[in-house]
């Protein structure tokens, strides 16, 4: 209990800051306005060349060991990425494959490691979890018959359009197991594509049955490591999300500064500049919140003040962004509610990010638990 609520480690390696910066020239170069919307409407929602330099660049391989072909750098390094992937709204697989990859190495089974290297080498990857219940459930429910074939059908299975391996949480008995299945090994009518609010992101619906998985991964760490994929996948959440509330602050700012109004600037007036100030404040806050969870991130389990960490870069970045897409719809008055504006695509990843790994709600419900006697 003490330790929990005494954890206030936050550190910005070297590392770390190289990589934003890279991070945030790539996706400035790669990824304006004018890219973001040509891909909305695409089978991918991303340029195949964008993510090919991506790979070139190893960030698929920074949070894997070096005895798979990754740098080693730990999963703390990717947020960098992340948040600066956010401001751009780039959607690449680069997030599905990451916790893919940590889902199978945190296994520390042997058999997972040529995924792993396939991973590492750029193969896009994901994780098959939601079987139709909700974030409170165990959504497990696919299962493993007599005959060693998945049986079931996984939900919102996050870029699995364009997944070379999907790793899928099971029931192999009552015991709980991990899946690996490659693409070509599933029928042309397996994939349903689902529409979302968030255009610049894409999910299926998977069915499996009958599907022999390459590999059955079963043991101990199983559990452990499902529970530190749903964190590390919040955690990521809340840096992508930090990212875009990053920009549609840019973009609030700006456009306070242009618009007139009664022939003075809109950005003079009180009641949009403090809840523009309230913007700022919120996202050097979730800044922190994200980095304090990467600094107590490592390759071995996640102890409880990861855990809280994690948790609460959730709730605070989410929150924060639903705030700020809202805001900037306001802002811009009569045209923010419009296609053209480019509000509407702040407040669209701001009501995915929020309910994509648990929402502020069910990470509070958590948190209670840790925090409170």
């Amino acid at each position: 209990m003490s330790s929990v609520l005494g954890s206030v480690s936050l550190k910005f390696s070297d590392e770390q800051s190289m990589l934003l910066d890279v991070a945030r020239g790539f996706v400035n170069d790669k990824s304006p306005i004018d890219s973001v919307r040509a891909h909305l409407e695409t089978d991918t929602g991303f340029d195949p060349e964008v993510w090919a330099e991506m790979v070139n660049l190893g960030w698929t391989g920074i949070a894997l060991p070096e005895q798979v072909g990754g740098s080693g750098l730990g999963v703390g390094s990717v947020i960098p990425v992340v948040e600066a992937m956010g401001q751009g709204l780039l959607g690449t697989p680069l997030i599905s494959t990451t916790l893919a990859g940590q889902l199978l190495m945190r296994t520390g089974e042997a058999e997972a490691e040529p995924f792993l290297a396939r991973i590492a080498a750029g193969e896009a990857a994901t994780v098959a979890f939601l079987d139709g219940g909700d974030w409170g459930g165990t959504n497990l429910g696919l299962c493993v018959d007599q005959g060693g074939a998945l049986q079931g059908v996984k939900r919102m299975v996050t870029d699995a359009g364009c997944a070379a391996i999907f790793v899928i949480p099971c029931l192999q008995g009552d015991a709980v197991s991990l899946a690996v299945v490659e693409s070509d090994e599933l029928p042309a009518d397996a994939i349903r594509d689902r529409t979302l609010i968030d255009l610049t992101k894409r999910a299926s619906d998977v069915d499996f049955s009958g599907i022999t998985p390459k590999v059955l991964l079963s043991g101990d760490k199983v559990a452990t490591a499902i529970r530190d994929y749903l964190l590390l996948g919040a955690l990521l959440t809340a840096a992508e999300s930090t990212g875009t509330a990053n920009r549609c602050l840019a973009v609030i700012v700006d456009y306070l500064k242009t618009r007139k109004q009664f022939g003075k600037l809109i950005g003079s007036y009180q009641a949009l500049k403090h809840p523009s100030v309230d913007i700022y404040c919120g996202v050097e806050n979730a800044r922190s919140f994200i980095y304090h969870a990467a600094t107590l991130l490592s390759d071995a389990p996640l102890d409880l003040d990861a855990e809280s960490a994690c948790r609460m870069a959730k709730i605070e970045a989410t929150e924060l962004m639903s705030f700020a897409g809202d805001r900037s719809v306001q802002f811009h008055g009569g045209i923010g509610f419009t296609w053209d504006c480019d509000s509407t695509l702040f407040i669209r990843r701001a009501q995915w990010s929020r309910q994509n790994f648990g929402d502020a709600a069910h990470h509070r419900k958590r948190l209670a638990v840790l925090l409170l006697d």
